[in-house]
């Protein structure tokens, strides 16, 4: 479903990602780990060319990802979830779900209005389809997000670390909508998270990135159990209690 291929990033002399090859299967739960700076957020902004890659190439559903191409690529394949969850403030939240399917895919307003609805049922959180986002908890504009997401009715699912703006106590509540979402084989899904038992409940593959490398890959099983990769070692030992 994605495939990068010798992907390099650079933002001025500071090289971010040395060389990515990496291959994403369709259905595939994909989680990323690793340490703050490490490249994680530019790599999963590079799967839908939020950011361009210096050299190499992206591939999403055999589309060749390009400057030209990505807003229809990513219309048809993929939407992603973002740390700080950039609702439209003045936007209600049914609005907020709807735009995307009206603007981009045409959808008539009922019928996009039914599609948000599902989805906001599926966050528990029909009750809010009126409000704005000023309104509610992270948590719940989190949530919102991940619905907004889902109403574009796309196989790929690209979550930044959903839950780093949260407070601790409405980390849960998002964690468990995104466990959901894993069970379900039609979705793939990629993750970059802190959130370690998160990580080893949904993963089908983990992959730990450090100074723009991939360092070390496997199951959660192997991962957590036995890393080969000593600098992976050191910082599962200091995360996982």
């Amino acid at each position: 479903m994605i495939r990068l291929i010798d992907v390099h990033k650079s933002f001025g002399n500071q090289e971010v990602l040395k060389g990515i090859n990496l291959h994403v299967k369709e259905g595939e739960k994909l989680v990323i780990i690793g340490p703050s700076g490490s490249g994680k957020s530019t790599l999963i902004r590079l799967m839908n060319y939020l950011e361009e890659p210096t050299s190499g190439q992206v591939y999403v559903h055999t589309h060749l990802m390009s400057h030209k191409r990505r807003a229809f690529i990513n219309k048809i394949h993929s939407a992603m979830v973002f740390q700080q969850f950039n609702l439209y403030p003045h936007l209600t939240v049914m609005d907020n779900l709807t735009l995307g399917p009206r603007k981009l895919k045409k959808v008539p307003k009922r019928e996009a209005e039914e599609i948000a609805m599902h989805y906001l049922k599926r966050v528990k959180l029909e009750h809010k389809a009126n409000v704005y986002p000023a309104t509610l908890s992270g948590g719940q504009q989190q949530r919102i997000a991940i619905a907004r997401a889902l109403t574009m009715q796309n196989r790929v699912l690209l979550f930044d670390e959903p839950t780093s703006a949260l407070d601790p106590e409405m980390v849960q509540e998002v964690l468990e909508v995104m466990t959901g979402l894993s069970k379900e084989k039609n979705f793939t899904m990629v993750v970059v998270t802190h959130e370690m038992g998160f990580a080893r409940e949904v993963a089908d593959r983990v992959i730990f990135l450090d100074g723009g490398v991939i360092l070390e890959e496997g199951t959660p099983e192997h991962f957590f159990k036995n890393p080969q990769n000593e600098r992976c070692k050191a910082f599962l030992g200091k995360i996982i209690r």
